[in-house]
């Protein structure tokens, strides 16, 4: 089984509608759910799709528009419900920690977790959590409100051992561990095997970034740089470009720009506007621009970056 999966719980915009909810995804790698963005709905689809309330302990929000976190109050709320433990932390801007707050202290006082709440500052590029094997950090996208990207980076994983050279040339357990890590070794009778014959090159680090609501930034492409996988909103069309740049968005082929620019193997699109029925047009322009792979975003859509 992969260890690093996205889940598309809403990729729509603005408001619901009868065919897209409105953002969420969910980051799910080894035993841990992470929730990017919690529109309207995001709840139902979370359920929908088997994920488990017990392993989702963060939660990002990209900005303070509601159809990235309407969600949030029934989420939380129905986590309580669930007799949840532990902790959750919200990455949130500091007026979105002050509301949410507030809806909390009336609409749900007592959790079984403890709710925390970390500050994420607009504008700024830094690393917001960190594990043994993943960081999330966050940078600045350009909508009409201070608006943050996520990064989501998995650490550089040891070389896999290679069982019948280390029996060969005797290795003994003692010296496994120095030797995953990239040491050579050196056998009884002085002679030096390099790492590279008891070792195997690893899996590439997975990294998938996700650009919610922006306009089109080659600061956008900097922050990004080098990234595998590329969540970028595409809410419209060419026809409609005038609107993207009046209302801080970005077109499909926007889009695919900034992951051309930022060298993305593969380029995932959504937040569509309710205009757009048939997203087709928007994979279509998107690959003008855009060499690589580009995947159109649909609720219940599960893929490795």
């Amino acid at each position: 089984m992969p260890d690093f999966k996205v889940h598309i719980l809403g990729c729509g915009s603005a408001t619901p509608t009868a065919k897209h909810k409105p953002s969420c995804q969910v980051i799910e790698t080894r035993g841990k759910l992470f929730m990017i963005d919690c529109g309207e709905g995001a709840q139902l689809e979370f359920r929908r799709q088997g994920l488990k309330f017990s392993r989702l302990n963060h939660i990002f929000i990209s900005h303070m528009h509601g159809d990235h976190v309407l969600g949030l109050p029934g989420l939380l709320s129905t986590m309580a419900l669930h007799q949840k433990e532990g902790e959750v932390t919200v990455h949130i801007h500091p007026e979105g920690a002050v509301l949410l707050q507030q809806i909390m202290a009336v609409l749900c006082r007592d959790t079984g977790f403890e709710l925390k709440y970390d500050i994420i500052e607009p504008g700024g590029s830094y690393v917001l959590y960190e594990d043994k094997s993943l960081t999330v950090s966050t940078f600045p996208l350009y909508h009409r409100i201070a608006c943050s990207g996520f990064m989501f980076k998995e650490k550089e994983p040891r070389r896999p051992l290679r069982a019948d050279m280390l029996e060969f040339h005797k290795v003994p357990v003692a010296a496994r561990r120095s030797i995953a890590e990239g040491a050579d070794f050196t056998d009884a009778e002085g002679r030096l095997i390099p790492n590279a014959w008891l070792t195997r090159d690893p899996e590439p680090a997975v990294s998938y970034a996700y650009c919610s609501d922006t306009m089109r930034k080659a600061a956008v492409a900097r922050s990004v740089a080098g990234v595998r996988c590329l969540y970028h909103e595409a809410t419209y069309d060419d026809a409609q470009a005038f609107k993207a740049a009046a209302r801080g968005h970005s077109t499909a082929r926007e889009a695919a720009a900034v992951a051309r620019e930022a060298g993305a193997q593969h380029l995932v699109i959504g937040h569509y506007s309710k205009s757009i029925t048939d997203e087709s047009l928007l994979t279509k322009q998107a690959a003008e621009e855009f060499g690589g792979k580009i995947t159109a975003a649909k609720e219940g859509l599960i893929f490795e970056p």
